[in-house]
């Protein structure tokens, strides 16, 4: 039997003996944080697959790069952090030259100069047989003016609310989405923010761990969930805005008087949308457009279970 991502990654956290003193923020948030005698570091790491997370069969290098960089970039974001610096490690299939290399370099400096985060070093090595690409971006962040969010602090009554709109990311936006680190950054001055991460497996899926971290339950208004146009385009586009994945836009919980002064006072370009509330007792929920309430059960992406 598979084991489930989230199952797998508990189990580590419960056996990781570190001290919360040296390491505050530890295994199961978007980063771990390490405290040094000058401050903190926030580190975290994610390998890239070509055939699971891009097909170079139709996507460029650049584009496999871009995305690599930019989904650690989504990480800083999603916990309102600074990106710092990054180092990129590659593992090439037989025949990958010079010229595909400046490729793939030009899509991670593009992601990489976007947010001032320079690629300060990393790692090259080749397979002696045919494997599939890799690339494993490790990404360094700071504090900004406020403690980096976590998902474990959803409070019972918290508004639920998203960034942009969702569903449909494999027509285009996965390969081009912008991380949401300027609008994190924003987020975390104007209000205080309970609970946040992004949404790259799924809502259903994502909102489920906030939930489970923080000993909550959630409920849902299906008329409230933005979904994007080329969510749409599909049979069910509710259930692909709520299952999709790869939308690397922010979920996140605040009370709910601070919700609506953030939505009377947002200024940004990307749209806020408040699509549910946390609630006291645990499980999700979600109201139908015909007023009934339905079990909602995480079908987002699991990187050890599909």
């Amino acid at each position: 039997m598979n084991p489930c991502e989230d199952d797998i990654t508990a189990w580590f956290g419960q056996h990781s003996h570190v001290s919360s003193a040296d390491f505050p923020i530890g295994i199961g948030d978007d980063m771990a944080e390490v405290r040094l005698e000058t401050g903190s570091v926030l580190i975290t790491t994610d390998m890239l697959l070509d055939g699971s997370h891009f097909d170079l069969r139709e996507a460029t290098l650049a584009q496999a790069g871009y995305k690599a960089m930019a989904a650690s970039l989504s990480d800083c974001a999603a916990m309102a952090t600074i990106p710092v610096a990054a180092v990129v490690a590659v593992a090439l299939p037989p025949g990958f030259g010079t010229e595909q290399l400046k490729e793939l370099h030009a899509g991670i400096a593009l992601a990489a100069d976007k947010y001032d985060c320079p690629l300060i070093g990393g790692d090259i090595t080749s397979w002696r047989a045919e494997h599939p690409f890799a690339v494993t971006v490790t990404m360094l962040s700071k504090r900004g003016a406020n403690a980096p969010v976590r998902r474990n602090g959803a409070k019972a009554g918290d508004a639920i609310c998203v960034t942009g709109s969702l569903g449909g990311s494999l027509r285009r936006k996965h390969l081009e989405f912008e991380p949401r680190v300027t609008e994190a950054l924003a987020l975390a001055q104007m209000v205080e923010l309970h609970a946040m991460m992004d949404i790259s497996d799924g809502l259903s899926t994502d909102l489920n761990r906030i939930c489970v971290q923080s000993g909550v339950g959630a409920l849902l208004d299906a008329t409230s969930i933005p979904v994007s146009e080329d969510a749409r385009l599909a049979e069910d586009p509710l259930r692909a805005a709520l299952h999709d994945g790869e939308d690397f836009e922010l979920l996140f919980t605040l009370a709910p008087d601070a919700c609506v002064r953030l939505l009377d006072t947002w200024y940004g370009p990307v749209p806020i949308a408040r699509i549910g509330s946390i609630t006291e007792a645990k499980g999700m929920r979600m109201r139908l457009p015909d007023g009934t309430v339905a079990e909602l059960v995480p079908g987002g992406f699991d990187h050890l279970g599909n």
